[in-house]
C-alpha cells in the first residue's frame, strides 16, 4: 500500500539515522556481549533507555535498546513465565534490543531470559559489571552523532554532486545517473503520459518497474489545465514491492512530470537527496507558462496564417523585459551545437533556459534560440555559440545568417562563443544596394554553386587555413582545396593576391 504525502518538502538536515547493533559490540570499552537473538547489519537501534520495571511497555517508544539489572524480577518460583511474558512486551512496545547488566543484582544472566529472547527474536546483551548503562547510553549517542555527521556529509555531497550534473550539457541524464548512484539504485522521469523519458541505474524487476510505474500515477498532476475540482495529489509517495523501496515525486513544473525512484534499502537521508532531484528537474522540465505562454502561441498561429514577423514579435515579448530601453522586436539570434553529441528536446530546453529565452528551435545538430536583445548571450558549458547582432524583424533572417557563420567560425577556431562584429567598417561607406548589385556581379560564376560560396567565405574567414575550414565545414581538407581551386578558376580571380581576397570578402559579405 502507498504512502503518500501532500506535500515533498526537501528538508534542511535528514533525519538521524539508527545505529547497527553490531558497531556497539565492536566498542571494546563496553565489552559487551551478545547472548541470545538475531545478529547482522539489519539489527539496529535507534536509543538507549533504562528501566526496572516489571511491564516497561508503557515507557517504550520502539527501537530502544532497554537496559535493566534485574531489579524487577519477582521470588516467585517460575520465572520461565514472568521472562517469556516482560520479553513478549518489549518485543510488543517495539523495542530492538534488551542489554542485562550483571551487576548489582545477578551473577549470570538468567537461562530463562536467554530462551525467551530467543523465542520472541529479540536481541539479548550480556553488560558486564565493569560497564555503566550510562556509559552504555553515552556509547550510542556517540555512535548516532557520528552516524548523524556522516549522513549529513553524504547529502551535502549529493546535493553538490546534483548541482553539479545539471549544469552538464546533458542535464537531465546527468541529474538521473547521479541521483541513482547515489541511492544505489534506479532513477527514471517519467513523462506526462506515464512513459519513461529518460533512466539511469540499475534496471528493476518488471514487476518492481511496473510497480513504480503505478506509484508515479498516483502523484502525477491531472494536466496542466487541471482544477479543484477533483481530489488533491500527493506531492510525493513511497511503496515498497518485492522488497524493494519505491518513491515517486511530482515535478513543480506542473506539466505532469514524475520522478520514480527504486533502491533495495532506504536511508535516512534519501528522501533528503530524492527531493534535491526533483527540484533540480522541476527547473529543467518546465517550461514558460501563464500570459506569456499564450501570447507565444498566439504569434505562432498569426505567422502559420501567414502574419509579418514584425507584427507577431511584440507578442514574443509578453511578459519579458529587458531593462536596458531595447525595442521590444529587437532579438538575438543564438545559434549553438553540443560539444560532444547532438542534443535531444531537453536539452535544447536547458540550453533555451541557460540562456533566458523560452524560444527554442531543435533542428537536426543545431540549436537556434532567439534571444532578447538585452540578454547578452555568455558562453554555455559543453556548448558552442554563434551569437548575432541585434536585429528588428525584419532582420532576423539575416541575423540567423550571421550566427550560423560565427558558429562554423567558433568551431573552426575551438572557442566556445563568437559573435557577429558589429563594428562599423568600410563596406559601410558603400550603399547597401550599390553593395549588393556589385557582389551579384562578381559572384555570378558561383551563383549556382552555393557549396562553392560557403567554402571560398569561410576559408577566407579563416585567413587562408584549411585545417580550420575543413573543421568548420565538416568536410575533408582535400574537398576544401578542390572548392577554393574550383571557386578561383570560375572567377579568374589569384587568391595569392591581397586585394583580390579583399574584393572577395567584400562581395561575399553582401551576398
Amino acid at each position: 500500500m502507498a504512502e503518500t504525502s501532500p506535500t515533498a518538502p526537501a528538508a534542511a538536515v535528514p533525519p538521524t539515522p539508527p545505529i547497527p547493533l553490531s558497531a556497539l559490540l565492536a566498542r571494546d570499552d563496553l565489552a559487551l556481549r551478545q547472548l541470545a537473538g538475531p545478529t547482522g547489519p539489519d539489527v539496529v537501534i535507534h536509543w538507549a533507555h533504562t528501566s526496572e520495571m516489571a511491564d516497561p511497555f508503557p515507557y517504550l517508544l520502539g527501537g530502544e535498546l532497554l537496559l535493566t539489572a534485574g531489579v524487577q524480577i519477582p521470588d516467585a518460583p517460575s520465572p520461565d513465565t514472568f521472562f517469556d511474558a516482560y520479553v513478549a512486551r518489549v518485543v510488543a512496545a517495539g523495542g530492538a534490543a534488551l542489554g542485562f547488566g550483571l551487576a548489582p543484582v545477578h551473577d549470570t544472566v538468567p537461562d530463562a531470559l536467554v530462551t525467551a529472547c530467543d523465542t520472541h527474536g529479540l536481541p539479548l546483551l550480556e553488560v558486564p559489571p565493569g560497564t555503566t548503562f550510562s556509559g552504555v547510553a553515552r556509547a550510542v549517542w556517540q555512535l548516532m552523532a557520528q552516524a548523524r555527521l556522516a549522513e549529513l556529509r553524504r547529502v551535502t555531497e549529493a546535493q553538490q554532486s546534483l548541482a553539479a550534473a545539471a549544469a552538464h550539457p546533458d542535464p537531465v541524464p546527468s541529474v538521473l545517473r547521479r541521483l541513482a548512484q547515489r541511492l544505489g539504485g534506479h532513477a527514471v522521469l517519467y513523462g506526462p503520459d506515464g512513459t519513461g523519458i529518460a533512466a539511469a541505474g540499475r534496471d528493476p524487476a518488471p514487476a518492481v518497474a511496473e510497480a513504480l510505474r503505478n506509484l508515479a500515477a498516483v502523484v502525477r498532476p491531472a494536466g496542466p489545465a487541471s482544477t479543484s475540482a477533483g481530489p488533491a495529489r500527493p506531492a510525493s509517495a513511497t511503496d515498497t514491492a518485492d522488497g524493494v523501496h519505491l518513491a515517486a515525486y511530482a515535478l513543480g513544473s506542473g506539466e505532469g512530470f514524475v520522478l520514480g525512484v527504486a533502491a533495495g534499502r532506504r536511508e535516512g537521508g534519501d528522501h533528503t537527496i530524492a527531493s534535491v532531484g526533483a527540484v533540480l528537474l522541476s527547473l529543467l522540465t518546465g517550461e514558460h507558462h501563464g500570459a506569456a505562454g499564450a501570447a507565444r502561441s498566439s504569434a505562432l498561429v498569426r505567422l502559420l496564417l501567414g502574419a509579418a514577423p514584425r507584427e507577431v514579435a511584440p507578442l514574443l515579448a509578453a511578459g519579458e523585459s529587458t531593462g536596458d530601453g531595447t525595442g521590444d522586436g529587437e532579438r538575438i539570434v543564438v545559434q549553438a551545437r553540443r560539444e560532444r553529441q547532438a542534443p535531444d528536446a531537453v536539452a535544447a530546453a536547458a540550453l533555451g533556459t541557460a540562456l533566458g529565452s523560452p524560444l527554442v528551435d531543435l533542428d537536426g545538430e543545431v540549436v537556434r534560440v532567439l534571444v532578447p536583445a538585452g540578454r547578452e548571450p555568455a558562453p554555455v558549458p559543453g556548448w558552442t555559440l554563434g551569437v548575432s547582432a541585434p536585429a528588428e524583424p525584419g532582420g532576423w533572417r539575416t541575423a540567423d545568417t550571421q550566427a550560423a557563420r560565427a558558429l562554423a567560425r567558433a568551431r573552426a577556431t575551438r572557442v566556445p562563443l563568437v559573435r557577429h562584429g558589429d563594428r562599423p567598417g568600410l563596406s559601410e561607406l558603400v550603399p547597401e544596394a550599390e553593395a549588393r548589385a556589385h557582389a551579384r556581379a562578381l559572384l555570378a560564376p558561383l551563383a549556382a554553386r552555393p557549396a562553392l560560396l560557403e567554402t571560398l567565405r569561410t576559408w577566407l574567414s579563416l585567413h587562408g587555413s584549411w585545417d580550420r575550414t575543413a573543421v568548420a565545414l565538416g568536410v575533408h581538407r582535400n574537398t576544401v582545396r578542390q572548392r577554393v581551386a574550383r571557386g578561383a578558376l570560375l572567377l579568374g580571380a589569384d587568391l595569392d593576391d591581397p586585394d583580390v581576397r579583399m574584393d572577395l570578402w567584400f562581395a561575399l559579405r553582401h551576398s
